[in-house]
């Protein structure tokens, strides 16, 4: 099953995320690479593509997991949880009707 995970950006954790980054994007490749990520990315704080010092405001993966319990035990070994790059994290069923 499909779930949505958005976490929510905790403020000055710009130094944080910059350490745990490359972790944080080698374990999405991991999901990539087994064919379970749909989508991941960052939620830019202003309307914008580059957000620039305003940066960015929450991150959103859509991901394949067996459980909701599996998919929260994924998030809690992420390095921006670990980093305490999220101030909160929340995990939910999606359903995906289109594409």
């Amino acid at each position: 099953m499909l779930y949505m995970i958005v976490g929510t950006i905790a403020a000055d954790s710009g130094p944080r995320r910059e350490t745990a980054r490359a972790a944080h994007l080698d374990r999405l490749r991991s999901l990539l690479n087994e064919g379970r990520l749909v989508l991941a990315g960052p939620c830019p704080a202003v309307d914008s593509s580059e957000p620039g010092p305003a940066g960015y405001s929450a991150s959103l993966i859509v991901a394949e997991f067996p459980s909701l319990v599996a998919a929260r035990d994924w998030v809690g070994e992420d390095p921006y949880v670990r980093a305490a790059v999220y101030e909160d994290v929340v995990v939910r069923p999606f359903h995906q009707v289109l594409p």
